[in-house]
């Protein structure tokens, strides 16, 4: 059975960090590119992070560049979003999503085959 499965959401006040991880089972998650996303109610699903197969590159959100890092263990079959200085404004519910986007498209949802089911992330200040 093909599944992700995100964790490391939680509550934390403004300044502190959370490291989410994104577990896959079912398949080989080296074989995909895989997006970190967040949505709050009544809002657009915006792409917070994208890293690539191999690893070797990421792109972020211009407001979480330098706070937010993304990376993989294909060995674990896992990537890992590491979120620091975290304000208020990043509170919402965070998907992981593996797919084979082109470079030009890693922050389309639609481009993203498997989903997890989210963990929630809450900033308070």
């Amino acid at each position: 059975q093909i599944q992700l499965v995100e964790s490391g959401g939680g509550v934390v006040q403004s300044g502190g960090s959370l490291r989410l991880s994104c577990a896959a089972s079912g398949f080989i998650l080296a074989d995909y590119a895989v997006g970190w996303f967040r949505q709050d109610p009544g809002k657009e699903r915006e792409a917070v992070s994208c890293i690539t197969s191999s690893g070797g590159r990421a792109n972020y959100l211009d407001s979480v560049k330098g706070r937010f890092t993304a990376s993989r263990d294909n060995a674990k079959n896992t990537v890992y979003l590491q979120l620091s200085s975290l304000k208020p404004e990043a509170t919402a519910l965070y998907y992981c999503a593996a797919g084979r986007p082109a470079l030009s498209a890693l922050r389309l949802p639609s481009m993203y085959y498997y989903w997890g089911q989210g963990t929630q992330v809450t900033v308070s200040s």
